[in-house]
């Protein structure tokens, strides 16, 4: 007598799959994913607001609104360009490449970049590692009006953003943010252990404006 064996049969595909739930169970299940996600975005900013590192930033507001979400400030800092010196990293940084600056405050206070990696470094004392995305290859900074120039290898910068360059404020007081004075506007970031950044209040003339609640 004969045996069959029985054939290899393909695995369902993962449409074949998500197809056999019923709809009516899919949409709940998308909304439960959807909402486990928003609130693990939510605790993470909360968690890094209410015990991450703070430091002071010095910061060059640019841009006053946003006509689909209220009024909102957006921001440069002065770390936002760190000098190739400081970089100890050959080559250049990829737009988008995911960069570790050193954070140490200077005798006012402010936070100034002393070092950058590609890779998470050790801070030591006194000094905090945030964590930011290259948004090109190094540059030439420009001198006061604009006029170029030529630069020495070590007097090139790279330019990283930090995903602090936004600020929402309540409506009708973006543009009186934008018109205040630089030197005069500061904001305070809370800065995690891992690296991770959110603006934790703003000051202006030295006094706090705007609080970013936890939740």
């Amino acid at each position: 007598m004969k045996l069959s064996l029985p054939q290899n049969r393909p695995l369902p595909s993962l449409d074949g799959l998500i197809n056999r739930v019923p709809p009516g169970l899919r949409a709940s299940l998308a909304a439960l994913i959807l909402s486990g996600l928003l609130l693990a975005m939510i605790k993470e900013r909360a968690d890094i607001l209410r015990s991450g590192a703070e430091v002071r930033l010095a910061t060059a507001p640019i841009d006053p609104r946003d006509l689909f979400r209220g009024d909102y400030v957006v921001l440069s800092y002065d770390i936002s360009q760190v000098q190739a010196a400081k970089l100890g990293e050959p080559g250049d940084f990829k737009r988008g490449e995911p960069v570790f600056v050193v954070l140490q405050a200077n005798a006012e206070g402010w936070a100034e970049a002393v070092a950058v990696s590609r890779t998470f470094p050790k801070a030591g004392p006194g000094r905090v590692v945030i964590e930011g995305k290259a948004a090109g290859g190094r540059f030439c900074r420009p001198v006061p009006g604009g006029t170029s120039r030529t630069c020495a290898p070590d007097e090139l910068s790279v330019r990283v953003i930090y995903g602090l360059e936004s600020f929402f404020v309540p409506q009708g007081h973006g543009r009186n943010i934008e018109r205040t004075e630089r030197l005069l506007v500061e904001v305070v970031a809370a800065v995690s252990a891992s690296g991770k950044a959110a603006i934790k209040r703003l000051l202006i003339d030295g006094k706090p404006v705007y609080d970013e609640p936890p939740y």
